[in-house]
């Protein structure tokens, strides 16, 4: 199909419906409004399910109810509204359903502001609501991604029976690019064992998160940890870019990534061997393919607009092994791409800190911090 020029947020919403979406719930909230908006309008004309909810609290539990039949369901948001949604969140996990959530990212803490930020990565990765479960979270870099991931995030939540969410900054969902539309799907209802389907010749089928017993709760627990480790052995994606004779190699994802692949490209142009690590999964993350990078690297710079969230990741994944370097941009500042190149030249021009194969002890946020400092 020829590429026409979609509006992020207007993409992810007709990519949804291409993939067969049934029912949509949320509430308005800058930057995301737009996915709410083109779906008010879409899914009536396709005799398929919108609510605009009174709050996100109402919104994500209509998206529990609707998940529990079986319908292929979504809602998304912005920031502090996701953060409103973690105890239906939780419910959904805790009832092994799947839902898909958007998260157009905003700059935060509080209220904070419209611009856009990557600062809810650890409330995707490691937050989400109370209770111990996992959650696929991915994180596209242009228009023409976040329709890919679309459809994908769908099979991912139908297979895993798990939450899947998308996280983008407001750049990518505000932004317009030509994307290649995929064809529309036709709405096939599933018939899973184990949905609320209203069929009348069949055993009871009762849906619930409380198990009172904690053994029976416990074992909840040990299913949804097993369930997840055929996610992390299935369904770690990643991009690459001139890795093959990298010495620093950058790590970014979302838009952070996108604009430290102009530093890389125009690093390399002067000569520095550099290269980028774009997780799209940033849950599961990418930890062995980090790992094995570390036996060809110098240095490793994690780049992202906020005060070093996937940094705790990427630390984890070089355990020591190689000096990792930090620069991020909060609170809803993009970075340039001259300011990751600075850093880039920064670390080609320093002495390596110390001989391979010894354990490097350093503090990335802090000296990131003291730079800032330093220049303000």
């Amino acid at each position: 199909m020829p590429k026409e020029l979609w509006k992020g947020n207007e993409a992810i919403a007709e990519a949804a419906v291409r993939a067969g979406l049934e029912a949509y719930f949320g509430y308005p909230i800058t930057p995301q409004t737009e996915i709410l908006e083109y779906l008010s309008r879409r899914l009536p004309e396709l005799g398929r399910a919108f609510v605009q909810a009174e709050s996100e609290l109402g919104a994500i539990n209509m998206v529990y109810g609707a998940a529990c039949a079986g319908v292929r369901v979504m809602s998304s948001s912005s920031s502090p509204g996701v953060s409103l949604m973690m105890e239906g969140l939780s419910y959904i996990a805790g009832t092994e359903i799947p839902a898909v959530l958007v998260n157009v990212m905003r700059g935060g803490p509080g209220l904070g502001n419209i611009a856009p930020a990557q600062a809810d990565y650890n409330q995707a990765v490691r937050g989400g609501g109370h209770g111990d479960y996992p959650r696929i979270v991915l994180a596209p870099a242009s228009v023409q991604e976040a329709i890919d991931l679309m459809a994908l995030s769908f099979d991912l939540a139908e297979k895993y029976r798990m939450i899947t969410m998308m996280i983008l900054d407001g750049s990518v969902g505000q932004m317009m690019e030509p994307a290649e539309m995929p064809a529309m799907q036709e709405v096939h209802r599933k018939n899973f064992e184990w949905a609320t389907n209203g069929a009348m010749n069949r055993e009871r089928r009762i849906l619930s998160s409380i198990y009172l017993n904690p053994l029976d709760e416990e074992q909840t627990n040990l299913r949804l940890l097993r369930r997840w480790q055929e996610v992390q052995n299935n369904e770690v994606r990643y991009k690459e870019y001139f890795l093959d004779d990298a010495e620093i190699i950058v790590i970014g994802f979302g838009t952070a990534g996108r604009v430290a692949l102009s530093a890389v490209r125009e690093a390399r142009a002067l000569g520095i061997k550099v290269g980028l690590f774009r997780p799209i999964t940033v849950s599961p993350f990418p930890f062995e393919a980090l790992s094995q990078l570390t036996g060809q690297a110098r240095a490793f710079l994690v780049t992202e607009m906020n005060m070093g969230q996937m940094l705790d990741d990427v630390l984890l994944a070089v355990r020591g092994r190689v000096p990792v370097e930090f620069y991020g941009r909060p609170g809803g500042v993009v970075p340039f791409h001259d300011e990751i190149l600075d850093e880039i030249q920064r670390i080609h021009t320093a002495p390596i800190a110390s001989p391979l194969g010894t354990t490097v002890h350093t503090n990335p946020r802090e000296s990131w911090l003291t730079r800032m400092t330093q220049r303000a």
